[in-house]
């Protein structure tokens, strides 16, 4: 179901803005659901997954992924930087070494 975003109108046009999921076939929102004020519906962009989405994004930023192109991914841990992707270095000892710099 898709979320649609609304605000409560008022005369000095700061109402509230809030989102609501809702499904397509219903009618849009006359009233705010607490507060029983005048609301109107505020047009925004579809979020179709593309090239662009979120899970995209994910997909290539994934260890396998970054890994196959040739890049190192390091994760912070208690003891510096763990290696979760590629061929790079194991950076446990450097930043043992780096923690008295600036």
């Amino acid at each position: 179901m898709p979320t649609y975003v609304y605000q409560v109108v008022r005369p000095d046009g700061r109402g509230e803005v809030f989102e609501v999921i809702q499904r397509m076939t219903e009618p849009p929102l006359a009233k705010h659901p607490e507060s029983g004020e005048p609301v109107q519906r505020i047009p925004q962009a579809p979020m179709i997954g593309g090239d662009h989405s979120t899970a995209a994004d994910k997909r290539k930023l994934s260890d396998k992924n970054l890994d196959r192109l040739g890049f190192t991914k390091y994760v912070k841990s208690g003891n510096g930087y763990d290696k979760v992707a590629g061929s790079g270095p194991d950076l446990k000892n450097v930043t043992k070494n780096m923690q008295g710099l600036p």
